[in-house]
């Protein structure tokens, strides 16, 4: 009796365990954008050479300037 009834219940819990609706895998979303340090300390030299290349056109601006002013 024991020979019948161990694959009976086996087949039991196998049957209801493939008619288990399917585990639904987490949403994954995308992270949200952060400010970081590393980010930071490569944009400040960027923005300081963009300082630096309004001044440097500004000053040869005014150099040609005088120079077409004397006659030049």
């Amino acid at each position: 009796m024991d020979a019948i009834r161990i694959p009976a219940l086996l087949a039991v819990a196998l049957l209801c365990a493939a008619c288990a609706p399917p585990v639904e895998p987490p949403q994954d979303k995308p992270p949200e954008p952060q400010a970081t340090q590393l980010r930071d300390a490569i944009q400040a030299p960027i923005g300081k050479a963009r300082a630096v290349k309004d001044t440097v056109q500004d000053a040869a601006d005014a150099q040609r300037a005088a120079i077409e002013a004397a006659g030049g």
